[in-house]
């Protein structure tokens, strides 16, 4: 297993000078998922390693089909010989099959990552979705609408993340109801 150290400079070198908007948003989901990871018991580092890698698929020398979340577990698989849950967490992160089906490529990561469900997957998407591109704390319907906003009507990523709505909302609202138990 890939430890969080490992993660967080990984997910630095391609990201931080490149993109620094992102870097700054996976700083944010990668503390996030520290706060939380006692919710997941045992794979409590598997959600931090996958919080701050999950956005490195947007990094310039990894893009490939246009998917961030299929390249970025791509690269993790075979180039960093990654955990295979680890890179399926990236490849599913945050509802990424509806985009995938979207794009055309929802049979080529199906067939290269088996998908991880439960309070695992519903970690991630709580990092995520209640994180702003620039690494600070919001509510998941505010960052939903910036989503929508940033991306505008007719783009694939708007089309999925409103297919993918009631799902991210769902998954917020159970890690929400742990938190306050």
């Amino acid at each position: 297993m890939q430890s969080v150290p490992w993660s967080q400079q990984l997910a630095g070198d391609l990201l931080a000078e490149a993109l620094p908007r992102r870097w700054a948003h996976s700083q944010g989901v990668g503390r996030k998922a520290e706060s939380i990871a006692h919710l997941v018991g045992g794979d409590a580092e598997l959600l931090v390693c996958a919080a701050w890698l999950h956005d490195i698929g947007y990094a310039p020398k990894l893009v490939d089909t246009g998917l961030h979340a299929l390249d970025g577990a791509r690269y993790l698989r075979d180039v960093e010989h990654a955990d295979p849950r680890l890179c399926a967490l990236v490849a599913y992160h945050s509802c990424a099959h509806v985009e995938a089906r979207n794009r055309g490529l929802g049979d080529r990561l199906a067939a290269e990552f088996e998908p991880v469900g439960g309070l695992l997957a519903d970690a991630l998407i709580y990092c995520d979705m209640t994180t702003t591109p620039t690494g600070e704390p919001v509510d998941v319907e505010q960052r939903l609408s910036e989503i929508l906003s940033r991306y505008g009507p007719g783009a694939v990523v708007t089309a999925s993340i409103t297919e993918a709505s009631p799902r991210i909302l769902a998954a917020v609202r159970r890690v929400d109801e742990l938190l306050v138990t």
